[in-house]
């Protein structure tokens, strides 16, 4: 066969952000930081304005005839969102200067500048010990009736994986309910979807439960999607997909209309979800730099979630394997990390001579383009334009050199890690085309994602962050017919499923074992789940070596892995669980040297910290 040439094309990369795209995950910055700096007095922003409930004036009969009055007289801005569950207090456009003035009202406990966060199968349930016939699904029945709540991008309900075959009705007591929206039906939902509600603002783009990006249809079908025969994504992982709970119901709560979503519509989102009557949360969601605990509305509806029993778990986050950067630690909540599968998806090649030359269609035409940088399936898309046969792009970042996840190309290739790329470098002899296939159980597995990010926490270090790690590398599930495998507006392809990586992916797996669990049993508490998740976690790979770190190829210790990779028969029956109040919580936000108005953001009814000397020095 005659030989090909290769020619190498350098990509520089621009932007943070195009690191962040390799995986999917979730960070956060403060809204507007670019127009701040030339924002006019006039100009309105969103804040959320966090109140003390108990020190309501008694004029006012209801909390909201409060707040009206407050919104009247300090602004001409208009209310966009009441939360009246976990936390109280509303959202609302203010200028900086209103702000200042709400600040000062007596009962207002802080005036806090909204901010956006971004957004971060058929093989993981068995993997990680689930199976029909025996233990943890039929034990649980397979978690019938526990709802799970997802705050997201939105859903598809026409995937298969939502249909409701098989299940009775949704249990007593459950207050979701389905709205009608441009192009969305009330009667798409069913007895698996069973409720979905929006809580993007209306500058933020169409009210509409239907999801457009494809992020929250992927994490819903991962936690409870339906047993579907035959799904795959352009061939690859062909088999049943299922979700970790396949027998749980569905609540979708959109608060993200791109892969970005403000804090207001996150803690509505959190505040409609618990007073729905959801059992779990699960929040594919992140952030590159968590605020104090008390300045994050966010923590602040999540410990609200918990007081009321909900069970709620968060991704934490694709900025690994950098120290320090796991993000969504606070001790009320579930963080999870993402580790790989023993499923891997092999393309194999082999080399030719290598030349350097710029993407002229002349010179591409019919050859295999190699190209640096960390465009992944766009270099796809720019080769094809120019006529290439192939591409093979190549991670030029050691700090993601994973080599493990999929790219769906327009045309035939492979993504190499560093490791490959040396050995591109160092052997070229004569070219064939590309063939891949689809591999279970060749591989060392699991082990921590290189992107998953680690601890310590950097809040409170002696908190572990992550918990655990679940699979989140490669991960097959649902996805909008309507949208491509890219989302890359030239990609003509369709798909129902779709092949995805990040700790957004690790996430909903965890959400599923909690309704698992919570089915089995009904009356423990939020961290009694958590508790039972880490104590049977295995610190083992299948061949009973130690979990290593894919990112440096060292031994993960708890700072990479948390307690280990998540594991629901044993989670199921651990023998022992340990209990955690919201008393405790207090304690714990008391020992960060945190004033005594700060801690009532938690929990309004405190009446005062320990002394000095009982809480923890240099927070």
């Amino acid at each position: 066969m005659a030989s090909r040439t290769f020619i190498f094309l350098q990509y520089s990369l621009l932007f943070l952000t195009l690191l962040q795209s390799t995986h999917s995950a979730i960070t956060l910055k403060p809204k507007n930081t670019i127009e701040q700096k030339t924002q006019t007095p006039s100009t309105s922003n969103t804040y959320i304005i966090q109140t003390n409930h108990l020190s309501k004036p008694s004029r006012f009969t209801t909390l909201d005839h409060w707040y009206a009055s407050m919104v009247a007289t300090n602004s001409t801005g208009r209310i966009l969102h009441t939360y009246d569950t976990v936390m109280h207090g509303f959202a609302v456009r203010l200028t900086d200067a209103e702000a200042r003035r709400m600040s000062r009202i007596p009962g207002v406990f802080g005036v806090h500048r909204d901010r956006v966060y971004h957004t971060q199968t058929t093989r993981s349930p068995g993997f990680i010990g689930l199976h029909a016939d025996f233990g943890a699904w039929p034990d649980s029945e397979f978690g019938d009736n526990v709802i799970i709540g997802v705050v997201d991008t939105g859903i598809s309900p026409a995937s298969s994986s939502f249909n409701d075959s098989g299940l009775g009705p949704v249990r007593p007591g459950w207050k979701g309910k389905c709205v009608d929206a441009e192009g969305f039906s009330a009667s798409s939902c069913n007895r698996k979807l069973v409720g979905d509600k929006v809580f993007i603002n209306e500058e933020d783009g169409i009210f509409t439960p239907r999801d457009k990006l494809g992020h929250g249809t992927h994490v819903a079908s991962t936690a409870a999607g339906s047993k579907v025969q035959g799904a795959n994504m352009l061939g690859f992982s062909q088999g049943s997909a299922s979700g970790v709970a396949r027998m749980a119901r569905i609540a979708m709560y959109k608060a993200c209309n791109t892969l970005t979503c403000t804090e207001s519509a996150i803690v509505a989102a959190i505040d409609a979800a618990v007073s729905d009557g959801v059992d779990i949360i699960s929040l594919s969601l992140g952030k590159l730099q968590d605020p104090a605990f008390y300045d994050d509305m966010v923590a602040v509806a999540r410990f609200g979630a918990t007081r009321r029993g909900v069970f709620v778990v968060f991704a934490g986050g694709n900025s690994g394997p950098i120290a320090s950067t796991v993000s969504n630690v606070a001790p009320w909540m579930t963080t999870v990390g993402a580790a790989t599968t023993d499923r891997v998806f092999p393309g194999r090649l082999r080399l030719g001579n290598g030349v350097e030359t710029d993407l002229a269609p002349d010179k591409v035409m019919g050859k295999i383009v190699v190209c640096t940088g960390m465009e992944g399936a766009s270099n796809g898309f720019y080769v094809q334009r120019a006529g290439g046969a192939g591409v093979v792009s190549v991670d030029s970042d050691a700090l993601f050199s994973d080599g493990v996840m999929v790219e769906a190309y327009s045309l035939p290739g492979l993504t190499l890690s560093t490791t490959g790329r040396k050995k591109l470098d160092a052997y070229m002899v004569s070219a064939v085309p590309f063939s891949s296939d689809t591999v279970t159980g060749e591989t060392r597995a699991p082990m921590v994602a290189g992107f998953s990010s680690r601890g310590p926490n950097p809040l409170a270090p002696e908190l572990l962050k992550p918990d655990v790690v679940a699979p989140g590398v490669n991960i097959l599930a649902a996805w909008p017919g309507d949208l491509s495998p890219t989302n890359n507006g030239i990609d003509p392809r369709r798909v129902e499923y779709n092949i995805m990586s990040g700790t957004s992916m690790a996430c909903p797996h965890v959400a599923g074992v909690a309704a698992l669990i919570r089915k089995r049993h009904g009356d423990w508490t939020p961290a009694m789940v958590r508790s039972a998740m880490m104590t049977t976690a295995d610190t083992l790979d299948m061949n009973g070596r130690g979990i290593i770190d894919n990112g440096s190829g060292n031994d993960t210790t708890p700072l990479e892995a948390g307690a280990g990779l998540v594991l629901p028969l044993l989670a199921m029956d651990p023998g022992l669980v340990y209990d955690a109040s919201a008393n405790d919580y207090g304690a714990f936000l008391c020992s960060l040297n945190y004033t005594v108005e700060q801690v009532r953001r938690f929990v309004p009814d405190l009446a005062s910290c320990p002394s000095s000397g009982d809480r923890r020095e240099g927070a």
